[in-house]
């Protein structure tokens, strides 16, 4: 706006004009008012640009509709999110883990149970932002426990900074530093000590294949055992990796609970709102005698400790009435313990390099050449199909000459004239080629016979124990040869085949099945390490029941007659080592050529009392040379040190 200068007056008389500027300013310094003469007055004039002005309402009320719009957005479409993460500062859902279920013997001995387990974690969403604040935060936990700053640093490159899943720094604390930390985390955001379970092994290596161990659980393994509809494990939670503790995980391992509790502005946790309390894994009860088991153990791990040659061993021991395991090990073993609060690589390394391989399973998983404890199959095949009789004879010169293939008894001269009992007591293998392969007026079993009836006494398959792991054995066939080895079967190979040689090969474990079968009057049970499985409590969840695989495929009559081949085997025969025990036994030795031929395995089998059968028993020793050498002592001791304390 323009006003012009109020003191200008205008008049067309000069004096006039001087006078009354002279009066004015006079009055002017006395407060008076003067009234002006001839005086124009011009308007005021206010200058607007209305183009101007409706262009800044239009930005206005385009500002004001943007913020309206934001703000509807926000407390509307994302007033629920914002809300959600609002209170997940304030409140949050945590885990509870179950306490993995007991592990007992049959005599109710703790073999297997849960100790404390201080695990230090960190939580990112609740880490400062800055790096230097989160630096001093890992500078004193580095002060506390035996881990680098920088490592604790590296833990968190892959994980979101918004994340609330705890990551592991370091778990199996002892407890004095875990009280230090206790302390100390009360002041420091974002970390936190939890207080878990984790396994703890009360046994010696005796047990070690069996039990097996836990660890904690892979990203293929969450893969694997997770869905979309079933979230059954977090990221660091543990879990069976062998033995026992894998075959029965979904029993053990129990059900996680759930807690709503409310944390502070540093994460920390002040009052719990809500708590759905975790169901524990269910408790086993084993078959096993775990002092039984140790003397086993120890009878044959001393083997394997003070023999150079001898590179592995293995023993099971069942009852045959009921397929139930009653010790079974092999050696040799390793700390299960190690393997919970973590091995060092170079530790791992060893055990994996290690030429005795103590971390396989040799009762179970390995797989040997029978040598003659798998004459009793043959014997019984051979009644059963009419092959011979129980009064048949075959003469042994030594043994016997097919063109230009000697085939020769382990006894130079032979044994002379020989049925089926004495052939089973002294191993006579002129009598086995005959029965498998045929000889003169016999005509044999032949590969085919001689193949189904190893599967009906439970050979080239699994026997369904409950254990992780176990291997099917192989017998061998004209197809398999012909396809694999693009050879022709030979008689040599069925000669081979019946006296426990060639590419047969069985388990510890199908040697003692089989002998329970002659043992039991011919029922195959399957073989079980579990008696029962119970709740936290004690109280019955569920009972293992006897199993038959099968039965009725040997008449009893012809098994009677391979159980007085075997028992004069020890009165007489090749097993005589066993006739002064207190108690009654029947028992087959075996020598079986593995590599080259001065390099032999040692077998004994055998069943105690003769008359009524409580226990079957098998033991191979790697390397160990003559079945009635080093086999069989180990046998016997055992079995003394049962019935002494059974």
């Amino acid at each position: 706006m323009k006003v012009k200068d109020p003191f200008t007056i205008q008049t067309d008389n000069k004096e006039i004009k001087d006078k009354e500027l002279e009066n004015y300013t006079q009055g002017k310094n006395m407060g008076d008012s003067v009234p002006l003469l001839n005086e124009e007055k011009e308007p005021l004039s206010l200058t607007i640009d209305l183009k101007k002005i409706r262009w800044l309402f239009y930005i206005i009320v385009l500002g004001l509709l943007i913020i309206s719009l934001r703000v509807g957005y926000l407390q509307i479409v994302k007033g629920k999110e914002f809300r959600q993460s609002a209170e997940e500062n304030r409140v949050r859902i945590e885990n509870i883990k179950a306490s993995r279920g007991i592990i007992y013997d049959k005599n109710n001995k703790i073999l297997a149970h849960n100790i404390p387990n201080f695990i230090l974690n960190i939580i990112p969403a609740d880490l400062p932002s800055e790096n230097n604040e989160r630096n001093i935060i890992f500078e004193k936990i580095s002060s506390i426990i035996d881990i680098k700053s920088q490592d604790i640093s590296s833990l968190l490159v892959d994980v979101s900074p918004f994340s609330y899943q705890p990551i592991t720094v370091k778990e199996h604390i002892d407890y004095q530093k875990a009280m230090l930390i206790e302390i100390e985390v009360a002041n420091l955001p974002g970390v936190k000590l939890e207080v878990s379970a984790t396994r703890e092994y009360l046994t010696s290596q005796a047990f070690s294949h069996i039990l097996g161990y836990t660890g904690k659980i892979t990203n293929d393994e969450l893969q694997q055992y997770n869905t979309e509809q079933n979230q059954v494990y977090q990221f660091n939670d543990y879990l069976g990796k062998t033995g026992l503790e894998l075959y029965y995980e979904n029993e053990l391992r129990g059900k996680p609970g759930k807690k709503q509790v409310e944390v502070d502005s540093l994460g920390k946790e002040k009052k719990v709102l809500y708590q759905d309390n975790p169901i524990n894994g269910d408790n086993l009860v084993l078959n096993l005698d775990s002092q039984f088991q140790e003397i086993l153990w120890n009878l044959i791990n001393d083997k394997v400790k003070n023999s150079k040659s001898i590179t592995g061993a293995a023993a099971v021991a069942l009852n045959p009435n009921n397929g139930e395991i009653l010790a079974i090990v092999s050696s040799p073993g390793f700390d299960n313990n190690k393997f919970v609060t973590g091995l060092q690589s170079s530790e791992y390394q060893n055990l994996l390099n290690d030429p005795k391989k103590p971390l396989f399973d040799r009762a179970i998983s390995g797989e040997y050449p029978s040598g003659s404890t798998i004459k009793p199959v043959w014997a019984s095949a051979a009644l059963q199909e009419g092959v011979i009789t129980p009064s048949t004879t075959v003469m042994s010169t030594g043994g016997i000459k097919i063109g230009d293939w000697f085939f020769p008894d382990w006894k130079a001269g032979g044994h002379g004239l020989t049925d089926v009992r004495k052939a089973l007591a002294e191993s006579v293998n002129t009598f086995f080629y005959t029965v498998g392969g045929g000889y003169g007026d016999i005509q044999g079993l032949g590969i085919e016979l001689l193949k189904k009836y190893a599967e009906l006494f439970g050979l080239n398959h699994q026997l369904g124990i409950d254990l992780p792991g176990e291997a099917s054995g192989f017998i061998p066939s004209k197809a398999w040869k012909e396809s694999v080895k693009k050879e022709k079967w030979y008689i040599g190979d069925t000669y081979h085949l019946s006296i426990g040689q060639g590419d047969l090969l069985v388990t510890p474990l199908q040697v003692s099945s089989y002998m329970a079968t002659v043992a039991n009057g011919g029922i195959l049970f399957k073989p079980q390490i579990v008696s029962k499985i119970t709740d936290a409590s004690g109280n019955l969840v569920k009972e293992m029941k006897p199993e038959i695989i099968r039965e009725n495929f040997i008449k009893p009559e012809y098994l009677q007659v391979v159980r007085e081949g075997l028992r004069q085997a020890v009165t007489s025969g090749s097993s005589r080592a066993m006739a002064d025990l207190p108690f009654t036994s029947a028992g087959k030795t075996g020598t079986a050529q593995f590599g080259t031929e001065d390099q032999t395995h040692a077998w004994f089998t055998t069943f105690a009392p003769y008359e009524d059968p409580q226990v079957v028993m098998t033991v191979l020793v790697e390397g160990g040379g003559e079945g009635n050498v080093t086999a069989l002592p180990i046998a016997k001791e055992a079995l003394k040190w049962w019935f002494a304390n059974k």
